[in-house]
């Protein structure tokens, strides 16, 4: 059992972006709630139901990325070849 660096090095950049990913889904989630509370007039809601609906989307993807991610983390240390 060796590492495969090349498939860790692919790992651990996927590691970065979900990083990224799990401070970004909660600030776009806590914004549109809060422009939510705030707005109440037509044009401006939109905005915050828009908002909402890329927060869950942004951390649903964010589950099955970091799924993906430790997949290919764990692939890269423990290959049978």
């Amino acid at each position: 059992m060796s590492t495969d660096t090349n498939l860790l090095g692919k790992g651990l950049i996927r590691l970065g972006i979900l990083v990224f990913l799990f401070i970004a889904s909660p600030i776009l989630l806590t914004m549109g709630f809060k422009a939510f509370h705030r707005f109440s007039e037509s044009p401006k809601i939109y905005i915050a139901y828009l908002l909402i609906l890329v927060g869950f989307a942004a951390l649903i993807f964010t589950i099955y990325f970091a799924f993906k991610t430790f997949k290919i983390i764990s692939n890269s240390l423990f290959n049978n070849k």
